[in-house]
């Protein structure tokens, strides 16, 4: 008896195809065009990303990225190609594997063109954003439907919103930071998320019900498209999982850019406080990257860290993501294969 195939499209960001200025300036121009990214009318995010932002960011970004490169080039397509690989081995012949990225390469349009041309008869789009956004997630899943709208013949399709609270992310995370924080001491642990502007969060509230405050101490489906609310169940769960009592724990949210306000509190404002208060030895988590990017190696594991050795700190303890560890491994095979 033949069996149905299913298709299996898992996304992340994006990375330049290298750390040369160019390839950079590249990348910058396609992910800042995103109307979910910079919200604002297309002629002005025209001028913005174009005249202002690519051309004086880039060769700044170049350096980070030149920092952050290694032998298997950029780490965040080096293990989503690991990834996919390994999860085909995992899933057998009646699943097709395939990495597409966002931004840049390989692209999600010929990771789709591969599936027009197989026999699947399904699709599951599998974003690698544990919390959903608009600017992430909800931007993968426009472009997929963007994609494949002309196509004669549509496969069933699937899209995994967020996972900010499954059991099998959580347990991932919380054995890496079993890993790290082995035989080591810390006074407080900090949550780190990626930020979003305020403006983001509250375009995306149902209800009128995001006010900045304690509406993110539960989670349901009064806000389960919330990404601050998600980043607290995140948290809430993992600190669970670990044991940590909620004043030896505090949620943080980096790589803000512009004037306008972004979700507080601001990490490098919290963490360049931190050794004034007593807390001199800190293990940070970042639970909105599964794979090791410029924003956890370089960021969080770098420039993080210095602006807490300067403030007098004495211990940072870097976690890292989950990479292609294998209860991660694990638990993506569940999500799809429970996926409904």
């Amino acid at each position: 008896m033949e069996h149905k195939r299913t298709g299996v499209l898992v996304v992340n960001l994006g990375t330049p195809d290298h750390y040369t200025v160019p390839h950079v300036r590249k990348y910058l121009r396609e992910f800042l065009m995103d109307g979910r990214v910079i919200d604002i009318p297309y002629f002005k995010r025209w001028l913005l990303v174009n005249l202002i932002i690519a051309p004086f960011r880039a060769p700044k970004s170049a350096k980070v990225y030149k920092e952050l490169w290694t032998k298997n080039g950029s780490p965040l397509l080096y293990y989503g190609q690991k990834i996919e690989k390994k999860l085909q081995s995992a899933l057998g012949d009646d699943f097709i594997v395939k990495l597409g990225m966002r931004y840049q390469n390989p692209s999600i349009k010929k990771a789709l063109e591969k599936f027009r041309n197989s026999d699947i008869s399904s699709l599951i789009v599998f974003p690698l954003f544990p919390q959903y956004a608009s600017a992430t997630t909800g931007s993968i899943h426009q472009d997929v439907m963007e994609q494949i709208k002309d196509w004669e013949n549509i496969p069933e399709l699937k899209f995994v919103n967020n996972f900010c609270n499954d059991e099998g992310f959580i347990k991932s995370f919380a054995e890496r930071s079993k890993e790290a924080l082995k035989d080591k001491e810390f006074d407080l642990m900090l949550f780190s998320y990626h930020g979003l502007p305020e403006r983001q969060i509250l375009k995306a509230s149902v209800n009128n019900i995001c006010k900045f405050g304690d509406c993110c101490s539960t989670y349901g489906a009064h806000n389960q498209f919330c990404y601050r609310a998600q980043c607290y169940e995140t948290t809430r769960l993992l600190a669970k999982e670990l044991g940590i009592e909620e004043d030896r724990y505090q949620i943080v949210f980096q790589s803000r850019l512009g004037k306008s306000p972004w979700i507080q509190p601001y990490a490098d404002e919290v963490i360049r406080s931190l050794p004034s208060k007593g807390i001199k030895k800190v293990a940070v988590m970042m639970p909105s990257f599964v794979a090791d990017c410029l924003e956890t190696i370089v960021e969080v594991g770098s420039e993080f860290r210095e602006i807490f050795e300067e403030a007098g700190g004495q211990e940072w303890i870097f976690i890292e993501s989950l990479n292609d560890s294998e209860l991660w491994l694990k638990t993506i095979e569940e999500l799809i294969i429970n996926h409904d």
